[in-house]
């Protein structure tokens, strides 16, 4: 998704990840990449311990990040509670990967349907106790993704969401 509809007004993007985890740098990478065709400039923010989240949250929405991005990571899953919390604290707008931080009180998320990954999943498992070798099994790459928007964050945060991004929402939370 190449948008910007919900907040347009974002130009300094706060990415939060934890550097320990060794699927970051390639989503930080991928995002980098992006940014300048989206007009954002990106500020990496690498965060290891609880003790480091509002430290950094805060001396980015001090030096006027207006805008988050979280990466999944079960560091930032963890933290979920006080990751959203601050956001709506220093009205980031934000953007997560899993559907569970826009319950959590979350503006936005757009990721990878879980549920359905563990669905397709079980085909495999019943052919390796068939005994089917796992490194001869195709490599299957998600299919189904999913957008939650959170329409109470959005008017904390003084955001109006267009009618036609909610109807690209699988699930909008009043």
């Amino acid at each position: 998704m190449k948008r910007r509809d919900i907040a347009p007004g974002v130009s300094r993007i706060a990415l939060a990840f934890n550097p320990d985890n060794l699927s970051s740098p390639p989503f930080v990478r991928a995002i980098e990449a992006a940014a300048p065709a989206l007009t954002v400039e990106l500020i990496k923010v690498p965060m290891r311990s609880a003790a480091e989240i509002e430290p950094a949250l805060t001396t980015i929405a001090r030096q006027g990040g207006n805008g988050l991005m979280g990466l999944p990571d079960p560091f930032t899953n963890a933290h979920r509670d006080l990751i959203v919390g601050l956001a709506a604290r220093y009205r980031l707008p934000a953007i997560y990967i899993q559907r569970a931080f826009v319950a959590a009180g979350g503006l936005i998320s757009y990721g990878v349907d879980v549920p359905d990954l563990f669905r397709r999943a079980a085909p495999y498992v019943d052919r390796i106790l068939k005994g089917a070798k796992p490194a001869e099994l195709p490599v299957q790459q998600p299919t189904k993704f999913e957008l939650a928007i959170n329409l109470k964050a959005a008017k904390a945060l003084g955001l109006d969401v267009p009618a036609s991004l909610l109807a690209l929402a699988d699930e909008v939370i009043e």
